[in-house]
């Protein structure tokens, strides 16, 4: 008897579900356009874009965060963007000295400044650290994005603008964060791409 699970209950059933979500998206385009517009206004400004989450959701901010620094899809400069997630000598320091819960709240009061975008990347939409970054960031004057699964959780009511993937699953819903941010990478580089091309038709 092989002790492999039946193919059917794994692939059929995941591309089910994932397209599903995927599909579901499209409800969400206005929310989407929303978030896109504030970062992209945010970058033209001269401001940030700042990520945080956990696990899963802190490779995504990893992920995000790089493609608009270096490129997503086109040549052009690069895109102040800064994952919080990726320095283990200031996530140790502030988990040591002031508690897990702190790790990004600490790090937005340090660099973070009104105009700049803060987004919070969670599939439950509770985790704690990130709720206390969206706090603090929201009193500098930033724009706070929460990512987050069909409920919500406490982000909902801690960020300006809300993308919630229609799933209570963990892995469906992360499917479905970075798929919304590939397209807001498009959408920030477009903009971008498009002002430089002005700026420099201006000038010649």
């Amino acid at each position: 008897m092989s002790s492999l699970p039946d193919p059917s209950s794994v692939y059929k059933h995941a591309i089910a579900e994932h397209l599903a979500v995927i599909q579901a998206l499209d409800r969400q385009r206005d929310q989407l356009e929303k978030i896109g517009a504030a970062m992209s206004q945010a970058v033209h400004a001269g401001k940030k874009v700042l990520w945080c989450g956990n696990g899963g959701s802190a490779a995504d901010c990893q992920h995000l965060a790089a493609e608009l620094m270096g490129r997503f899809r086109r040549e052009r400069r690069g895109l102040p963007s800064i994952a919080l997630t990726t320095d283990t000598s200031i996530l140790t320091a502030i988990g040591n000295d002031y508690g897990y819960e702190k790790v990004f709240q600490r790090q937005v009061e340090a660099i973070c400044n009104s105009g700049d975008v803060v987004v919070g990347i969670s599939t439950s939409g509770n985790s704690r650290n990130v709720c206390a970054a969206l706090v603090t960031a929201r009193k500098l004057g930033a724009v706070t994005v929460a990512l987050t699964g069909a409920s919500g959780g406490d982000m909902a009511v801690l960020a300006d603008l809300v993308l919630r993937i229609d799933s209570t699953d963990t892995a469906r819903i992360q499917e479905g964060h970075i798929l919304c941010g590939h397209m807001l990478c498009d959408w920030i580089e477009l903009s971008i791409c498009a002002s430089d091309v002005e700026t420099s038709l201006a000038a010649s």
